[in-house]
């Protein structure tokens, strides 16, 4: 491929081999350098209205902000000017769509050229299928934001306007760019602190434009370009079915659980009419998926609720769009893989379709690993503030910050300094990916040149009808009649065997002679 100097987005410094810094690397350099920027203008005097915030708290509030979480330690209105308000929306922007992906953007607009690996680097930070396509994507990513923003702004100058002056023009960009963002930030503290859209509980048209600005980022910018498309392809990719029926079913099931676990409570919805607790619902079932607002007290549901909530907030939103979590498809695949098993498959199978293995294994991974960053990073502040925190309310609060959410029970603000370093991590580890934080501290340019191994064989869900079937073989029987019998029934009830043609496979690979 041509290079021209100067035209590169990413240069590789001298010195270094070629492929030294993966796409993931820069991707999870970009949120450390923009989060670095972020602490330092919300430290500034200027950003707070009563006195200077300390450096930990920015940072936290960065962080939060960069990672499009929502969870925060100081109340935006209550703490932060016009411009440290400004500073957050930005940072929520630019976490939101990547800054990789706005970087590419600009180049891409001043007509710069695009080498194979700023192509490469664009695919990842889009989610893209294949380079090619990144450039096309780019365009449609930043124009169905830009689209969606405007929209979600006009919606919402109906409601504020008239209830705040021309402060409404910048409460409905500011909310509507968070809920697109799926961020959780608000400007609502006027009414009370940490009080989110809570003084909207009974306004359903300010929740129903919510709702769909948080629905539209959680989707996915590719799962859009497909539906904007279907009028003339007539067809849906496996990607976008299993995205738009796992995430109907999500929203529809736990508003159904919510509704049912909250409906008498007078704390949280009981005091609703039925519409109302339909609607707050609804929107807390779309909101928890990544969102981060509420419009009912968290902290008065019950504990079940609190264990539902922790669940969608951990499972999050789509792949490549602006919410966290383990995203929907890879849920999916989990469960999807567990139905296949019980059904007795060897693989996954999803509408027709073969799963290979290592998209289940990759799912299986992020599944563990992110599993590991909320209940460890839970028991950290159990332990740290237990005599003020409950272990539900611990579990809640982690895994609305590994999912990126920002949805709290209170727990956020009764943080000492190492919990909230703690959770800038765990904030961090769900926004970038479990997967790709693994890969860009770990990768190197050979880890793709695996060594080949023998097979090996661990028996999984071993049963005592496969140890009393080894019983009743003979010892002299040879290991390819071992595995042969213990591999499946054959034709009779009384017999375990292979079909003759994989059995004379499996003879030939070993090297003996098929009888």
């Amino acid at each position: 491929m041509e290079k021209a100097k100067g035209k590169k987005l990413f240069y590789r410094p001298a010195g270094k081999r070629k492929g030294m810094y993966t796409p993931t690397q820069i991707i999870c350099a970009s949120f450390v350098i923009v989060i670095a920027l972020g602490t330092f203008l919300l430290s500034l005097p200027v950003a707070s209205k009563h006195g200077r915030l300390d450096v930990l708290d920015a940072m936290f509030t960065a962080t939060s902000a960069t990672c499009v979480t929502g969870l925060i330690v100081r109340d935006t209105w209550t703490q932060f000017t016009y411009f440290g308000q400004a500073v957050i929306l930005l940072l929520i922007q630019v976490g939101g769509l990547g800054l990789v992906t706005l970087t590419s953007f600009f180049a891409l607009a001043m007509r710069r050229r695009m080498g194979f690996r700023d192509l490469r680097l664009l695919g990842e930070s889009v989610s893209a299928d294949g380079y090619a396509q990144a450039k096309d994507v780019l365009k449609i990513v930043v124009g169905l934001a830009g689209l969606f923003e405007g929209i979600g702004i006009v919606l919402l100058l109906f409601a504020f306007v008239p209830q705040f002056g021309l402060e409404g023009i910048w409460v409905s960009v500011f909310t509507a760019i968070s809920a697109f963002c799926n961020a959780g930030f608000d400007l609502f503290g006027r009414f009370g602190q940490y009080s989110s859209l809570a003084p909207y509980v009974n306004n359903y048209y300010v929740q129903a434009v919510v709702m769909f600005m948080i629905i539209s980022g959680g989707l996915g910018f590719m799962v859009w370009v497909e539906i904007g498309q279907y009028r003339k392809k007539h067809r849906l990719s496996l990607q976008a079915k299993v995205v738009l029926s796992f995430s109907v079913i999500l929203w529809l099931g736990g508003a159904a659980l919510i509704a049912l676990m909250e409906w008498n409570n007078p704390a949280s919805m009981g005091g609703l009419s039925v519409p109302g607790k339909l609607m707050a619902a609804l929107f807390q079932s779309v909101s928890t998926r990544t969102a981060g607002m509420n419009t009912i007290d968290l902290a008065a549901c019950g504990p079940i609720t609190k264990l539902l909530m922790s669940a969608l907030q951990f499972i999050g939103a789509a792949p490549g769009s602006t919410g966290g979590g383990v995203k929907v498809t890879t849920f999916a695949v989990i469960i999807l893989t567990i139905r296949s098993v019980a059904q007795g498959r060897d693989d996954c199978v999803i509408a027709e379709h073969h799963i290979e293995s290592k998209t289940v294994y990759r799912a299986l991974t992020i599944i563990v690993l992110g599993g590991l960053a909320a209940v460890g990073s839970a028991v950290v502040v159990f332990y740290n503030t237990s005599d003020a925190v409950s272990v539900i309310d611990a579990i809640f609060e982690s895994c609305s910050a590994f999912g990126t959410v920002g949805l709290s029970v209170g727990v956020t603000a009764q943080l000492n300094r190492g919990a909230k370093i703690l959770y800038m991590l765990v904030m961090f580890m769900g926004r970038v990916g479990p997967v790709s934080l693994a890969m860009s501290l770990t990768a190197k340019p050979d880890d793709n040149k695996r060594k080949i191994m023998p097979v090996g064989h661990i028996n999984v869900g071993y049963t005592i009808l496969n140890a009393l079937l080894e019983l009743r073989l003979p010892a002299s029987t040879s290991c390819l009649e071992r595995h042969s019998c213990l591999a499946g029934r054959g034709p009779n009830n009384s017999s375990l065997l292979l079909p003759q043609a994989a059995v004379v496979a499996v003879a030939e690979q070993s090297g003996e002679q098929p009888k």
